[in-house]
């Protein structure tokens, strides 16, 4: 230990002693402000040796002293980058929010492990303290999404430091079925894949069909109208496709006019569990437009991706694999397999044509008759 730092551990210990023996509430607080007086004014300068003894020192001050000292407390070292480790970790996990919300917001001594253990373990104002963070890691949001209020989701979500797991982004779209709020600030992050941003749209413009339908009983046909043309544009708007999704389509059409895409590819892409790309391959193959194949794509029934495949004359094995692309980005329940397989090796291909042009007579009339 330097000489500086033994000196200021003398001190420090020292003072501490007699506060802790024979020191008064008030005279505890009063130690408390000046030792943190002390280390705010030189933090900058010092080891982590001498960082460790503060860590000692405010841990031993702050038992046994009100709320609104370790409040005080929180906020003056919340902001600080070289924070003793240890008290930030217990002001993190007090009961009291006061206490708690300043450093589990601000403090960069909180790392993920932390953060994930106080937001399974602590009440939802705790969750949403840290639903303000500067930086959320997908580990984190994770479990903001999973057991966070309302409140604390569209937090979360609003955060544009916050990034979200393809697990993260499921959660985040059942959450939003029958809730309008979290559903519109989920489809105003830019950074939503664009398959989950289209489960969105279909699962939200279900929830206000039914509540506009029991609102308006005899004009029931009119609101189903009325939904589908609103999903239809929201799912083509050009705010919808991210960058992501342009560049995947630009990559696929390329693959396709050089000759080189084949079902062996949309395999590999959907075994890739990228949805943008398996899309764009078989609107391809199937020669239907990436807005038709989207909307077969995101039925929860595995119909509209038996028609598109065996269009393209696709294998079962290709199929499967599309399948379960598709349960596993978008959670959408898979039906028995061997039954699909029979399924889909009974469908003749003169059966699938005609339903396709079926479904892009309807993709052709819809803007009509909005």
């Amino acid at each position: 230990m330097t000489t500086k730092s033994a000196t200021i551990s003398a001190n420090l210990l020292d003072e501490l002693q007699n506060t802790l023996t024979h020191g008064t509430v008030a005279r505890r607080v009063e130690t408390l402000r000046s030792v943190t007086d002390l280390f705010l004014n030189n933090t900058i300068d010092y080891s982590d040796e001498q960082i460790t003894v503060f860590d000692d020192v405010f841990n031993c001050l702050i038992q046994h002293i009100e709320t609104s000292a370790k409040a005080l407390l929180a906020n003056r070292l919340a902001p600080i980058a070289k924070a003793p480790p240890q008290i930030i970790r217990t002001l993190a996990f007090d009961d009291q929010i006061e206490v708690a919300a300043p450093v589990l917001s601000q403090s960069e001594r909180l790392g993920d492990d932390a953060l994930v253990e106080n937001a399974r373990s602590k009440s939802q104002a705790h969750l949403l303290a840290i639903s303000t963070r500067k930086v959320l890691s997908n580990a984190v949001t994770d479990i903001l999404v999973e057991r966070g209020n309302d409140d604390v989701v569209k937090s979360t979500v609003n955060n544009p430091g916050a990034t979200f797991s393809e697990q993260g982004f499921t959660w985040l779209v059942a959450r939003a079925e029958g809730n309008d709020g979290i559903a519109t600030c989920v489809g105003l992050r830019p950074s939503v894949p664009r398959h989950h941003y289209l489960m969105l749209v279909a699962k939200a413009s279900a929830s206000v069909r039914m509540r506009l339908e029991a609102a308006n009983p005899h004009l029931a046909n009119d609101v189903s109208a009325a939904v589908r043309e609103v999903a239809r544009r929201a799912r083509s708007a050009p705010a919808a496709i991210s960058e992501e999704t342009t560049i995947a389509h630009g990559l696929v059409r390329s693959l396709f006019e050089d000759g080189r895409l084949d079902e062996h590819q949309v395999t590999a892409f959907a075994e890739a569990r990228k949805f943008d790309e398996t899309n764009a391959a078989i609107a391809c193959l199937a020669n239907v437009s990436i807005a038709l194949a989207e909307n077969m794509m995101i039925e929860s029934r595995t119909e509209g991706v038996f028609i598109l495949a065996k269009v393209g004359r696709m294998s079962w094995s290709t199929v499967k694999a599309i399948i379960n692309m598709r349960r596993d980005l978008s959670d959408i329940e898979t039906a028995d397999l061997d039954a699909a397989k029979l399924t889909y090796e009974r469908l003749r291909p003169s059966t699938a044509q005609q339903v396709l042009r079926f479904h892009r007579m309807q993709q052709a009339t819809a803007p009509a008759a909005s």
